[in-house]
C-alpha cells in the first residue's frame, strides 16, 4: 500500500482541526503583542506558516519534481537556517538566547516548545497532519495564556500554568507519539524511507531532499561518491553487510526462517548500497523496515540517534536539548510512558514477533565537536536520573517480552564519510578491505588464543611505558574443556569487521586499574582515563581532562566512540565546567565520566573483557592518522578492551551459544546478571561502554592457570602465542 494512501484516512479525519489551527496562527501576524514575548510568538508563527506552505507543496507532487537541485538546496537551507551555527546565536532553540531575551523562567520553557515545533519539518514531508495539528494547538494554548495575562494588565501568565500545559501536551500525546515510534520500527507498510530508496533515480541527487532531513555537503559527497563506485564494489559492500546478518543467526543457532522483517538504519547518501542490501534481504525472505531518527522529545535519545538520518544541522543544538525530558520526567510520567509502550507492543505483537532485529550502517570521520555546556539548558536532577535509568531497564524488559533477544540478532558495519579528509577515497577502499578480511584465517588464529585462555583461571593485562594498567580478570570454571569454552570466536558476522575474542568475566576476584592515555567515548576525548575495579565493580574513576594550568576546558570530541550495542540517556544536564584549582578539575572529570561512561550510575560491573586481533585496522588507522576518528565498532578490534555495564548476552543468557569448533560458550552470565531470576531490576543497567587499550600502550596479556602456569598471549604489545605471529605483520607498518 502506498504510504500516502495509508495516511489518507487519518489526515481526512484531522483536516478540520488542522485548518482551524492554521487559520488562527495565520491571524497572529496582525495581532499586537507585548515584547519580548511577542517577538517569540511572531517568529514561531512565521515558521509554522512556512510549514503550512510546505504541506501544500507536498500535495503537488508534480510541482515538487520540477524543482532544480539549486532550488531544493535553497529550500532545505531555509527550513533549517534558524538552527545552523551561523544563525543559532539568535534562535529561540538556543537556550542561552531564549533565557537572555525571555528570562530564566519562561526562556527554557519556550525554547523547549520551539524545538518541538521544529519537528514539523519532517511531519510535513511525511504528511503527518495530526502531529502538526497537535503542535499548533499547544502553541496556541501557550499563546492564549500570555494573551489573557496581557489583557489583565500582567506582563506574563503564571509560569506553572505554562509548564503544566507543556507537561500535559507531552504526557497526553504519548498514546500517539510513543505508539507511532513503536509501529514505525515494526511495520513495513510505513514505507516513506523505503520508497525513496527503492523508487528514486539515485543518479539524480535531488532524491536526497525528499526525506525532509537537513542535507549537508557530506550527504551530497557521499551520494556522488557512491554513484561513481563500480557495481561490483556496491555488491561486495552490500553482501558483506547482509551476509554478516544472516551468519549471525547461524552462529547463534537461531531460526531466521521464522522472521519476516529486518530493521535497516543508515546515514543518508548510502542509498545505492542500501538498495542492493534491500534486494539481498528480500532474497532471504525479509522485508525491510526503514524508520527515521526521532524528532520529538519523548522519543529522542540523549546518546545519539537511531534510524536513518543525515549530518546534524548543528550538534550544539542537539546537545542543548538532549535532556529536554527534565521538563516532564517524574514518577507519573515514567509509569504512563511504560504503560503506553506495553500497549503499543501488544497492539503490534504480531509484527514484533516477525522482526529479526536491526542491521546498522554506521559512519565515521566527521569533524571534531567541542560542545558548550550551558547552564540555561534543561538538565535532569538526581531523581530524574534514577527514573531515566529505571525506564531504560523496564522498557527493555517490555520489549524483550515481544521481541525476545534470544530469537533475534543484529549486524553493524561502518564506512567513512568525506569529512575524514583528503584521503577519503583511499580510506574508504581500505575500510572495505578491512570489512572483508579472511574469515577462516582469523577464525583459526583466534581459536589458538581461545584454546590457551581456556586453560586459565584468570588473565593478567598490563600496560607499558606510561600506561599504568594492571588488571586481573577472572574466568568461569569449565567443567569439560572438550565441550565448553569461555570466549566467543568473533569473526565477521554481527560485528563487522572481524577480529576479537571476548568473554563475560566472573566478577568475584576481578580487580585492578584500567588506564588509557586517550580514548574517545560518546562526545568526548578522555585524557588519562583511570578506572579502578574491586570484585568486578567500578569503585573509583578519574581523568585529567580539566586539570589544565589555565583552567580552560580541554574535553573534546574528534570522532565517534562509545557503545555500538546498547546506549541510554545519561546523567545530569548541568554544565560541566573546568576549575582553576586541581580539586575542582578532578571533580569535573569525575562528573564527566559519570555522565558519559557510567551513564548516571553510581557503579557498574565489568560486563566484557576482549582481546582485539585486527592489527590490519590498527595499521590503517596509524597510517592515515585517524585513530581519533574511528568508531568503537572498529576501535574495539584494535587492542584489548573492557566494557562496563551489561554483558554482551543480556536478556539472552539462557540461550546456548556455540563457537565454530562446536564448543558451547558458557560465559554468558555474571554474578549481577544472574539476579534476573529473582529481581530483574537489579540484573541490568541498559548500557555497555567499551574502552580499548591500543597496542601502542599495551604491555602484556598472559593466561594463568589454577596451578600457576603462565601462557603469554601478548608480550610488550606483540603477539607471542604460537600460531598468532601472523598478526604482528601489520603492526610492523604501524
Amino acid at each position: 500500500m502506498d504510504y500516502t494512501i495509508l495516511l489518507k484516512e487519518e489526515n481526512d479525519a484531522i483536516k478540520e482541526r488542522y485548518e482551524l489551527s492554521m487559520g488562527r496562527i495565520k491571524g497572529l501576524e496582525t495581532e499586537e503583542m507585548k515584547l519580548p514575548y511577542g517577538g517569540y510568538f511572531k517568529r514561531t508563527a512565521a515558521f509554522i506558516r512556512q510549514i503550512d506552505g510546505m504541506v501544500e507543496r507536498r500535495k503537488d507532487k508534480r510541482g515538487w519534481d520540477s524543482l532544480s537541485l539549486d532550488e531544493l538546496q535553497r529550500e532545505n537551507n531555509a527550513l533549517y537556517q534558524d538552527i545552523l551555527p551561523d544563525h543559532y546565536d539568535r534562535s529561540w532553540a538556543n537556550p542561552d538566547y531564549a533565557v537572555a531575551a525571555l528570562g530564566d523562567g519562561f526562556g527554557p520553557l519556550l525554547s523547549f516548545l520551539y524545538t518541538e515545533i521544529r519537528a514539523d519539518i519532517v511531519y510535513a514531508f511525511e504528511m503527518r497532519l495530526t502531529q502538526i495539528t497537535i503542535l499548533n494547538e499547544v502553541f496556541l494554548e501557550i499563546y492564549n495564556l500570555f494573551a489573557a495575562a496581557w489583557q489583565e494588565g500582567r506582563e506574563t501568565p503564571d509560569q506553572q500554568a505554562v509548564k503544566d500545559a507543556l507537561y500535559w501536551f507531552v504526557s497526553d500525546y504519548t498514546d500517539l507519539t510513543v505508539t507511532w515510534r513503536v509501529r514505525e520500527g515494526l511495520d513495513p507498510k510505513l514505507s516513506f524511507g523505503t520508497d525513496i530508496i527503492m523508487n528514486s533515480d539515485l543518479t539524480d541527487l535531488r532524491y536526497l531532499y525528499q526525506y525532509g532531513e537537513y542535507i549537508s555537503e557530506a550527504e551530497l559527497k557521499i551520494a556522488s561518491f557512491m554513484n561513481r563506485l563500480p557495481q561490483e564494489v556496491i555488491q561486495r559492500m552490500a553482501d558483506t553487510y547482509t551476509e554478516g546478518y544472516r551468519r549471525g543467526f547461524e552462529v547463534m543457532g537461531r531460526d531466521l526462517t521464522k522472521k519476516k522483517t529486518v530493521v535497516v538504519e543508515y546515514q543518508l547518501g548510502f542509498e545505492r548500497m542500501i538498495r542492493k542490501a534491500v534486494e539481498n534481504f528480500r532474497a532471504m525472505g525479509l522485508e525491510v523496515i526503514v524508520y527515521r531518527a526521532a524528532v520529538e522529545t519523548v522519543n529522542r535519545r540523549a546518546n545519539g540517534r537511531r534510524g536513518y538520518c543525515g549530518t546534524p544541522a548543528n550538534r550544539q543544538y542537539d546537545y542543548d536539548h538532549r535532556y529536554d525530558s527534565a521538563l516532564y520526567m517524574g514518577n507519573g510520567f515514567k509509569e504512563r510512558k511504560l504503560a503506553v509502550l506495553k500497549a503499543a507492543y501488544e497492539a503490534y505483537r504480531k509484527e514484533a514477533a516477525w522482526c529479526a532485529g536491526p542491521a546498522l550502517v554506521e559512519t565515521f570521520g566527521e569533524d571534531g565537536f567541542t560542545p558548550v555546556n550551558k547552564k540555561t539548558a534543561l538538565g535532569l536532577n538526581a531523581h530524574q536520573e534514577e527514573l531515566t535509568a529505571a525506564y531504560a531497564n523496564e522498557s527493555r524488559q517490555i520489549i524483550n517480552q515481544y521481541m525476545p533477544q534470544d530469537e533475534t540478532s543484529f549486524t553493524i558495519i561502518a564506512f567513512p564519510t568525506p569529512e575524514i579528509g583528503s584521503d577519503f577515497e583511499e580510506i574508504f577502499r581500505e575500510t572495505i578491505r578491512i570489512n572483508t578480511l579472511d574469515y577462516e584465517k582469523y577464525q583459526r588464529i583466534q581459536q589458538r588464543i581461545i584454546d590457551a585462555l581456556d586453560e586459565a583461571q584468570y588473565v593478567i593485562i598490563t600496560g607499558k611505558d606510561k600506561n599504568e594498567t594492571s588488571m586481573k580478570v577472572m574466568l568461569h570454571p569449565l567443567k569439560d574443556r572438550t565441550k565448553e569454552t569461555n570466549f566467543e570466536n568473533c569473526v565477521s558476522d554481527v560485528n563487522i569487521p572481524l577480529g576479537e575474542v571476548f568473554t563475560s568475566p566472573l566478577l568475584t576476584g576481578t580487580e585492578g586499574l584500567l588506564h588509557v592515555s586517550s580514548v574517545y567515548i560518546g562526545d568526548y576525548q578522555f585524557k588519562n582515563l583511570r578506572m579502578w575495579f574491586e570484585n568486578g565493580r567500578v569503585t573509583e574513576y578519574s581523568c585529567s581532562n580539566f586539570e589544565c594550568e589555565d583552567g580552560a576546558e580541554s574535553h573534546k570530541r574528534t570522532g565517534n566512540g562509545g557503545d555500538s550495542r546498547s546506549k541510554k540517556g545519561e546523567g545530569t544536564g548541568a554544565g560541566i565546567e573546568s576549575g582553576s584549582d586541581g580539586s575542582e578539575g578532578r571533580n569535573q572529570g569525575r562528573a564527566l565520566i559519570k555522565q558519559v561512561i557510567m551513564q548516571g550510575h553510581r557503579w557498574l560491573p565489568l560486563g566484557e573483557f576482549a582481546i582485539g586481533t585486527n592489527t590490519t585496522a590498527y595499521a590503517m588507522a596509524r597510517r592515515f592518522h585517524i585513530e581519533n576518528k574511528l568508531p568503537i565498532l572498529i576501535a574495539e578490534k584494535m587492542g584489548p578492551h573492557f566494557a562496563v555495564g551489561d554483558t554482551c548476552y543480556s536478556f539472552s543468557e539462557d540461550s546456548p551459544m556455540y563457537n565454530p569448533d562446536g564448543k558451547e560458550m558458557i560465559a554468558r552470565d555474571n554474578e549481577i546478571s544472574r539476579l534476573r531470576k529473582a529481581d530483574m531490576s537489579r540484573a541490568y543497567f541498559s548500557c555497555h561502554t567499551d574502552i580499548t587499550i591500543p597496542y601502542s600502550e599495551l604491555g602484556d596479556i598472559k593466561a594463568v592457570s589454577e596451578n600457576g602456569t603462565e601462557v603469554w598471549i601478548i608480550r610488550q604489545g606483540r603477539f607471542v602465542l604460537e600460531g598468532t605471529e601472523a598478526l604482528n605483520e601489520a603492526l610492523k607498518e604501524a
